[in-house]
C-alpha cells in the first residue's frame, strides 16, 4: 500500500496502556527517541499491538509543528529536536523538511511562520506532534 502521509518513522512499540476506547502507545524510534501516540483501543486489537511490535508512526506533514527551542509547558508530548535541511515557500504555505535523529520529518506551515521563525537551512527546531495526529501501522 502507497500512502500520501510523508512521515513515516520506523520504531518498535515500548508499552502500551489501555482506557475504556483510547489507548496510548509509546514507541522507541530506531534511531532512540520516544514518543506517544494515541489511538482507538480497537485499533490497538487489530493490529495486535505490544511491547516488541515493530511499527510505523505515521504523520501528516500538517500535523507537525515547528519551534525554534523546547517547549515547557504544553500538553504536547512529542517534541523531537533536529535541523531544517530545506524550505519550500508559496504565498501561503511552506513545505519544511526537518532532519532529526533517523531520517526527515516534513512539517506543513504558513510562509508567515517561517519568516516570524526566522527559519532557514541548517536552523535548529524542534518539531511538536500531538499524540492524537499520530497513526501507527504495522508490516
Amino acid at each position: 500500500m502507497s500512502l500520501s502521509i510523508r512521515n513515516q518513522i520506523p520504531g518498535t512499540v515500548i508499552a502500551v496502556t489501555s482506557g475504556q476506547v483510547m489507548a496510548t502507545v509509546k514507541v522507541r524510534l530506531d534511531a532512540g527517541q520516544e514518543i506517544t501516540a494515541a489511538i482507538t483501543r480497537e485499533s490497538v486489537n487489530d493490529l495486535g499491538l505490544a511491547a516488541g511490535t515493530t511499527v510505523h508512526a505515521l504523520v501528516k506533514s500538517t500535523e507537525v509543528a515547528l519551534a525554534t527551542a523546547v517547549v515547557e509547558g504544553v500538553s504536547i508530548r512529542n517534541q523531537l529536536p533536529g535541523t531544517v535541511a530545506d524550505i519550500t515557500t508559496g504565498a501561503a504555505m511552506a513545505s519544511v523538511k526537518v532532519t532529526v535523529a533517523g531520517g526527515t520529518l516534513t512539517a506543513a506551515i504558513t510562509t508567515d511562520a517561517v519568516h516570524d521563525l526566522g527559519l532557514a537551512a541548517g536552523s535548529p527546531v524542534v518539531a511538536l506532534i500531538k499524540s492524537t495526529e499520530i497513526s501507527l501501522a504495522t508490516g
